[in-house]
């Protein structure tokens, strides 16, 4: 696994050499995704890799991926497909890290991301001090008990929908943004002859649960201040021609 960009020249000479158009603003962050090794070599090489355009011009899949693959006039968007598969093979994190929207984190900077966003609490400790709601906690309490478990059926074991509990997205967004819960995977609902069909399903877990002592040796070794710096210098060095609040606001 590759896992810094000063052992990444190579790849990212290859990535270059795809290169069929330059977006403004960039710097080291030049490739195109053709295929899923293309993206899973960009989560690998660059730590980080958002979904949808951002407030940093040019860091995103979407403005990366070759035009076939984003947009589709079938059922299946190829891209969108390979979500799964690249979090599995990379054992990346992924979810509603940066402005609420989705972003494939390394496994490699996760640790430092998690430190930062949590500031240097584990979940229990921030409830005690009353940094987080009771809803949320009902809500994480229930998915670390049963992860990794689907979206439908979390919401199913913890009587969220019509008529019942309100507030599951918002829950889930801010956890995962607080760098307490990722999607572990995408499920698929299966037809009587266990073709699966329609949009992939979100698998959630706690990274306590999917990595072990992996993370929880890692997380909490430097200072939440040490991580956020580590993190702002790291995207800097992808976008110096950025200016810094912008960086700052795509982290905060």
């Amino acid at each position: 696994m590759l896992n810094s960009i000063a052992k990444t020249a190579d790849l990212m000479q290859y990535f270059r050499g795809k290169q069929s158009g330059q977006v403004s603003g960039m710097s080291g962050f030049d490739f195109i995704v053709r295929t899923k090794q293309d993206m899973i070599d960009a989560v690998e090489t660059f730590g980080f890799l958002p979904f949808f355009t951002c407030a940093v011009p040019g860091f995103s899949l979407e403005e990366h991926v070759a035009r076939e693959l984003w947009y589709s006039s079938g059922d299946e968007w190829e891209v969108w497909e390979w979500k799964g598969p690249v979090i599995r093979e990379t054992g990346c994190a992924y979810g509603k890290f940066f402005e609420n929207k989705a972003v494939f984190i390394s496994r490699e900077w996760f640790p430092d991301f998690a430190n930062y966003r949590r500031d240097g609490y584990d979940f229990d400790a921030r409830y005690e001090d009353g940094l987080a709601s009771f809803k949320d906690k009902e809500l994480y309490d229930l998915l670390d008990a049963n992860a990794p478990i689907s979206s439908r059926d979390l919401k199913r074991k913890g009587g969220y929908g019509k008529n019942g509990k309100t507030g599951f997205d918002t829950s889930v967004t801010r956890l995962q943004a607080q760098g307490y819960v990722t999607t572990s995977d995408f499920v698929y609902a299966l037809d009587r002859n266990g073709n699966r069909y329609g949009w992939g399903i979100a698998e959630y877990t706690t990274p306590e649960k999917r990595y072990g002592e992996e993370f929880t040796e890692t997380v909490y070794r430097r200072t939440p201040g040490e991580s956020y710096a580590r993190l702002f210098e790291h995207i800097s060095s992808m976008f110096p021609g950025v200016e810094e609040r912008t960086i700052r606001k795509l982290l905060k």
